[in-house]
This record gives C-alpha cells, sequence and structure tokens, in this order.
C-alpha cells in the first residue's frame, strides 16, 4: 500500500507540475521529451530486434550482438542528457561543452566496429542489416544536428555513411544490401534533419517573442515612470517657484513691519495645499491641465512677480473651441513656460497668444530679459525628462511639435502646435496624430 501511495504521489505531482507550467514551457517539454522518445523508440525496435538473429549464429555474434545492445542504451542514455544542453546552445543562452561529446563519439565508432563486425560474422539476416543501419546513427545525430550548421551536419553525415558503406562492402556484403544500407542512411539522416532542427527553431523564436513581450512590459513601465516623473515636475515645479518667490515677499513685507506679509503668508498655504493635491491627483492618475486655468494661474503668478502679462486669443475659438487633448497638452506648456519665466532671467513683461489655423492650435509664450536666461530644459530641469525635452515627448505623442529660441536680442520665444485631431488614448495618455499640414517655423536656436 504504501507503495503504491507513493506512486500515487508521484503522479499528482507531475500534473501539478505540468498545470503550473506556461504555455510555453508546456511546448518546450513536450518538444524535449518528444526527441529523448525518439531514440528509444529507434534504440528499441529497429536496433534491438534485428539482434535476434544473432541467438542462432554461435556464441561470436551472441556476444557482438549484447556489446552493440550496451553501447546503442549507453548513447541513447547520453543523447538525453545532451539533448537540454544542445536546447540551450542553439539558443544562445549556454554554450555546449565540447568535452561532452568525446565520449559519444567514441561510442558511435564502437557501434559501428560492432555492426560490421556482425555483418561479418552472420550475426544478422539481409532485413536486419538494413534496420540497423537505420537505427546506427539516431542517438548520436539528434542532440549534434542542434550544435553545427545544417551544412557541417550534411557533410559530416555523408563522410560518416561513406565509411559505413566501404566498411561494410569490406566484409564482403552483397551489392543490394549496400544500397538497401546507403537509402537507410541517406532517410535517417534527413529524418534527424527535420525532426529536431526544425522543431528547436520553432521553439527558440517562441522563445524570443515570449522574451520580445517581457521586454515591452519593462518598457512600458519604464515609459510611465518617466511620464510619472514628467508630471510631478510640471505640478511642482511652477508652485514652487510661487511659494519661494510670496515667501521672499512676505519675508520683505515683515520686515517693513507691512501687515500685507500676512495675505503673502495666507496665498503661501493656499498654493501649498493645492499642490499637496495636484501631487495626490498625479498619483491616482485622474490629473489633466486645464488651459483656461492655466492661462489665469500663469498670469495672476507672474504679475505678482512684478512681470507686465498680456494675454490674446484665450477667449476666442483657439482656446474655448480646441478639443480637451489639446488644451491639455496647451496647458502643461503655459505651467511649464511660465515656471521658466519665473526661475531664469530678468523679464519685465511676456505675451501669451493663442491661435487657430486651419487644423492646428498654435501657443506662443514670449518674454523679454532673454539675456539673462538659461536654457529651458538644460541642466536645472533635467534635461532628460523635464523642461523642453518634457513638453516635446507630451507634444509628440499628439503629433505636435515645440520650438524655442532667441527672437533677437532681449526676447525668447516658445511655440507650441498642436494638431486639431489629437485625442487622448484608451489609457487617458495622448495617442499619436498626424503631423499638421500648417505649423509655424521652428526657430533655429534654443535656450
Amino acid at each position: 500500500m504504501k507503495g503504491l501511495r507513493g506512486v500515487i504521489g508521484r503522479v499528482r505531482g507531475w500534473r501539478r507540475g505540468w498545470h503550473e507550467r506556461s504555455k510555453l514551457q508546456r511546448i518546450d517539454l513536450y518538444t524535449r521529451v518528444t526527441l529523448c522518445s525518439v531514440t528509444w523508440f529507434f534504440a528499441v525496435s529497429w536496433g534491438l530486434l534485428p539482434l535476434g538473429d544473432a541467438l542462432d549464429e554461435g556464441p561470436v555474434a551472441l556476444a557482438l550482438a549484447g556489446a552493440f545492445l550496451a553501447a546503442n542504451i549507453a548513447q541513447s542514455v547520453l543523447s538525453n542528457r545532451n539533448v537540454a544542453l544542445a536546447f540551450d546552445d542553439y539558443r544562445g543562452t549556454t554554450p555546449f561543452p565540447p568535452g561532452r561529446l568525446r565520449l559519444p563519439v567514441v561510442l558511435q565508432a564502437l557501434m559501428t566496429g560492432l555492426l560490421v563486425a556482425l555483418a561479418a560474422v552472420g550475426g544478422v539476416q539481409e532485413e536486419g542489416l538494413v534496420l540497423l543501419v537505420l537505427d546506427l546513427p539516431v542517438a548520436f545525430g539528434i542532440p549534434y544536428v542542434l550544435l553545427v550548421p545544417v551544412r557541417t551536419f550534411l557533410l559530416h553525415s555523408a563522410g560518416f555513411s561513406a565509411v559505413v558503406l566501404a566498411l561494410l562492402a569490406a566484409v564482403g556484403v552483397p551489392g543490394g544490401l549496400l544500397f538497401g544500407a546507403f537509402v537507410s542512411l541517406v532517410v535517417v539522416v534527413l529524418l534527424v534533419l527535420v525532426s529536431a532542427r526544425p522543431s528547436v527553431w520553432s521553439l527558440s523564436v517562441m522563445w524570443q517573442a515570449e522574451e520580445a513581450r517581457d521586454m515591452q512590459a519593462r518598457l512600458a513601465v519604464a515609459e510611465e515612470r518617466l511620464r510619472f516623473g514628467r508630471d510631478m515636475h510640471d505640478v511642482l515645479g511652477r508652485n514652487l517657484s510661487v511659494i519661494a518667490l510670496k515667501s521672499e515677499l512676505a519675508v520683505e513685507l515683515a520686515q517693513r513691519g507691512n501687515p500685507a506679509a500676512m495675505d503673502q503668508m495666507v496665498e503661501v498655504q493656499r498654493i501649498a495645499r493645492a499642490s499637496q493635491q495636484e501631487v495626490r491627483d498625479v498619483v491616482r492618475g485622474y490629473r489633466e491641465a486645464d488651459l483656461p486655468t492655466e492661462l489665469m494661474g500663469a498670469q495672476g503668478v507672474l504679475q505678482a512677480a512684478g512681470i507686465t502679462v498680456s494675454v490674446e486669443g484665450a477667449d476666442g475659438p483657439a482656446g474655448i473651441g480646441a478639443p480637451a487633448a489639446v488644451q491639455a497638452a496647451l496647458g502643461w506648456v503655459v505651467r511649464e513656460t511660465a515656471t521658466n519665466v519665473l526661475r531664469h532671467g530678468d523679464p519685465r513683461h511676456c505675451w501669451i497668444r493663442l491661435a487657430r489655423t486651419r487644423d492646428a492650435v498654435v501657443l506662443e509664450v514670449e518674454n523679454d530679459g532673454a539675456g539673462a536666461t538659461r536654457p529651458l530644459g538644460g541642466a536645472d530641469d533635467d534635461g532628460g525628462g523635464s523642461g523642453l525635452a518634457g513638453l516635446r515627448v507630451r507634444l509628440g505623442a499628439l503629433g505636435g511639435s515645440l520650438s524655442a529660441g532667441a527672437v533677437g536680442d532681449d526676447l525668447f520665444r516658445v511655440t507650441a502646435t498642436v494638431p486639431l485631431t489629437a485625442r487622448p488614448d484608451t489609457d487617458g495618455r495622448p495617442a499619436p496624430s498626424p503631423e499638421p499640414s500648417a505649423a509655424p517655423s521652428v526657430l533655429p536656436e534654443e535656450r
């Protein structure tokens, strides 16, 4: 009973292990088991049945037949052990140890010699010799065909076949049997080639596709992390700049004894709380920049910093009539450019213009004081994913474009163009759209 329970337990373990494998892992296991089974099928059929003729041919023939059977079994065991390593070598994951082929080569030579000796002493009948020749290269050939190029395998097989036929002819095997042996060698070489090589090639392609899907998933995660980093920078950049500006103003007012310092600190508190909510919205994935809100916020912040702001076109069809995805993208541009106007240079005036062409919306943000302005998207903006680079990625996903550069000696202009056909993708992020046919010219310089 204990033995039966042990067998049942092992069967259940095998069944559980099978169900725990993925579909590709099951195909992999099935292919390996099939190739290993082919070796034993030949060994116990065409490699064993013809040896029964040696029972009636005396002790020498019987000894040769037993030695051939033992060598065939040993070769089959080594073949099964080398198939997995040959798989890995074919896929390029782990190189096959060359030393593992030495013993199979010796056994192959031994089996060939024993077969020729059996033919010489009459230990096999005519049909039996053809079947033994058919079995002779199978165990060695299955792993070997995976280790060398097809041309090399065919050349080596041709050389081996020539040696076998020459030895059989030397011991007096008649021409009819030699032709049958030749046909058997050709058939078994092609059988090994078309059964092992394409199976492993197909399996290798499936594994590569699986690895490509895994890589695609990892790239999607990395892209989402970059997007999240850009959003966090865009959300906090302007608000932190405003908080720093108003805090400095509150300190100056407090030093002068001006009661307006209290109002400035209340505003700092409000902005800090709004920033907290915006960060929560970004984490939850619900936040979208709103163009009218961003325009009002930018105007208020810049005016609080002593910068004269002029906004044109916000109340017209360029702003209100644009699709939500376009307004959200332009809202990010307004937010980022306002932040950089505050952080860089010494501007006194800022102009924000919205215009609508036949198939796109164009936003221009221009400020003076460019002589002291540092590059947008430069070192302080982590150029790999913030500032100008981040805006270009965001607009590029909608088929839009962004240009930035100096205009004259004192002005700096950022121009964003987003096509009206832009629509958000199903996951809430913008989807690529065709490039607009009419877009403003790109300025040659970036700050």
